[in-house]
């Protein structure tokens, strides 16, 4: 593979990654903050944890977030310039309700 088609391999991947609802919210709910807890995540989005961090791990492969263990639980972060400038541009266009009540849900998470 060439550094052309690896580079545009690549560049598909991360569309692909945020192509999926439920990635789209969680890089939204991301994008707003520096660092959040799966725990955190899980209850934002009203999901089981299982099928949290298997979102997680896609947008990880496509480089978009970094993880980190911080005893039992994983913390993840926007990781990147290009995670950067896409989460300026999906929150330009984030403004649905289920976006606005995964907000909501994440300050009462984060606040209990």
């Amino acid at each position: 593979m060439s550094g052309t088609d690896a580079a545009e391999s690549a560049l598909a991947q991360v569309f692909k990654a945020l192509g999926d609802p439920v990635r789209l919210r969680l890089f939204l709910l991301l994008a707003g903050h520096d660092e959040l807890c799966v725990c955190h995540l899980t209850a934002a989005l009203a999901l089981p944890q299982s099928t949290v961090s298997r979102h997680l791990g896609v947008l990880r492969q496509a480089g978009l977030v970094r993880a980190r263990r911080a005893g039992k639980w994983m913390h993840y972060r926007l990781h990147g310039e290009l995670a950067a400038r896409l989460a300026a541009v999906v929150a330009e266009h984030g403004e649905a309700a289920v976006f606005d009540e995964d907000a909501g849900r994440l300050v009462r998470a984060t606040q209990g």
